[in-house]
């Protein structure tokens, strides 16, 4: 039996999800969507066309949405669906995704207004937080479809003046609360360390605060694919969707595959795609050096290509993304030494020299004497920076002091070659 799962853009109905008798999922646009002149693709893997996109063109942006490895297993364990079948995920936990897509199951109607919350009183959030690890996302909860990518347990929320709501049906969110993880001690202050150091040196990056409830330590992200509208006429404020898709979306590579090693992007695809994709290449191109060099001081091997994403604005407009998701993955033994990409060639950072770089360089279409000269000045500022940003807590503190001494070691590394 055919099922389809009607695709909307913020508000505008763009094309059919479509899964057959066989399983096989197809999309295609919409011919009102592609005759609209102010319309715009879903994806840089899914064009503007009245092509037929089969499974394997459709898969990478449409899976990319989706949880992520053992938390996909549960949630499709607890929905009673196949892990496998990432329409009936769509189906199920559709509504409120990354950037300003929506999933609606025909029959049904984009509802009118997308302002309905749940408040959350401190005990509820934390009674939420401690059965993340086997209820992701709440998935199965009435009324509660929210879907984000990663394999780490994490909440979309509506936060307004210090109150937290959990968005219900469509409705979008503000933030994501991740809390901590029992088998990584203080990630919460060392992924805050990391994102307000990025900050700090000029980096764009997402806005991060730390709490707790219960106990329970969390950081709350603020999202960069939402915006505010002021109120109407004294009303409440106007959350608005950005659309935006990872650089594994937008390769059509999917989430499974995301690590270089496995057919996930390089860096050198990486800035290609910048090259490609932004309308602000030159910005774009710097943007990314420095996330590069920047992940590389501070010990991040998971910086994969799911950890990169664009960001559409208005007037057709595409940036690079600000960072998310970094943190210090070096300061847990039990992590993989390997980066997620090559620099010049090579995954271990031990073994990194300015000649990697240079490289690295080539492969990216960059001056070689400017990437150089970068490195050891991105490592000089958050030399100056970080300790005025480091709290008491063991963790940042621990992982302050290895980024200072990755900095100083590679600044005499490049002093000496």
């Amino acid at each position: 039996m055919k099922r389809t799962l009607k695709v909307y853009l913020h508000r505008n109905l763009v094309g059919n999800l479509v899964q057959d008798q066989h399983g096989n999922m197809t999309f295609d646009y919409l011919e009102s969507w592609l005759a609209n002149p102010s319309a715009t693709a879903l994806s840089h893997s899914l064009p503007l066309t009245q092509k037929h996109f089969n499974r394997n063109e459709s898969r990478g942006f449409f899976a990319g949405i989706l949880p992520e490895e053992s938390k996909r297993k549960i949630i499709a364990r607890n929905l009673g669906i196949s892990a496998k079948n990432d329409f009936a995920m769509l189906d199920r936990i559709g509504g409120e995704c990354a950037g300003a897509v929506t999933f609606i199951p025909a029959g049904t109607q984009l509802p009118e207004h997308d302002d309905s919350y749940r408040s959350l009183a401190h005990t509820e959030l934390a009674e939420i937080l401690k059965t993340l690890s086997h209820r992701p996302l709440m998935a199965g909860e009435e009324g509660i479809r929210l879907s984000l990518a990663g394999a780490q347990d994490k909440i979309p929320l509506y936060v307004s003046e210090g109150q937290y709501f959990i968005p219900l049906g469509g409705a979008p969110s503000s933030h994501i609360l991740k809390p901590a993880i029992e088998y990584f001690k203080g990630v919460v202050f060392n992924e805050a360390l990391c994102m307000r150091l990025a900050g700090a040196i000029g980096m764009n990056a997402a806005h991060v605060d730390t709490g707790d409830v219960e106990g329970i330590d969390y950081l709350l992200v603020e999202r960069y694919d939402r915006t505010t509208l002021p109120s109407v006429s004294g009303g409440p404020e106007i959350l608005m969707r950005e659309h935006q898709e990872d650089f594994c979306q937008a390769l059509g590579i999917v989430p499974e595959n995301k690590y270089q090693n496995e057919g996930g992007p390089s860096l050198k695809r990486c800035f290609e795609l910048v090259r490609e994709t932004s309308s602000a290449p030159v910005l774009d191109l710097q943007a990314l050096l420095d996330a590069v060099i920047f992940n590389f001081l501070i010990g991040n091997h998971d910086a994969h290509g799911k950890n990169f994403s664009f960001l559409y604005t208005g007037e057709r407009q595409t940036r690079l993304a600000p960072l998310y998701d970094v943190l210090s993955t070096t300061y847990y033994p039990d992590l993989s030494h390997k980066m997620a990409m090559k620099i010049g060639g090579e995954y271990s950072s031990s073994k990194i020299t300015p000649k990697h770089f240079e490289q690295l360089a080539e492969d990216a279409g960059l001056a070689k004497p400017m990437v150089r000269r970068r490195v050891p000045e991105v490592a000089n500022i958050i030399l100056a920076k970080i300790l005025d940003l480091t709290t008491d807590h063991p963790a940042a503190v621990a992982v302050a002091e290895r980024i200072q001494a990755s900095c100083k070691r590679t600044i005499t590394t490049f002093k000496g070659n």
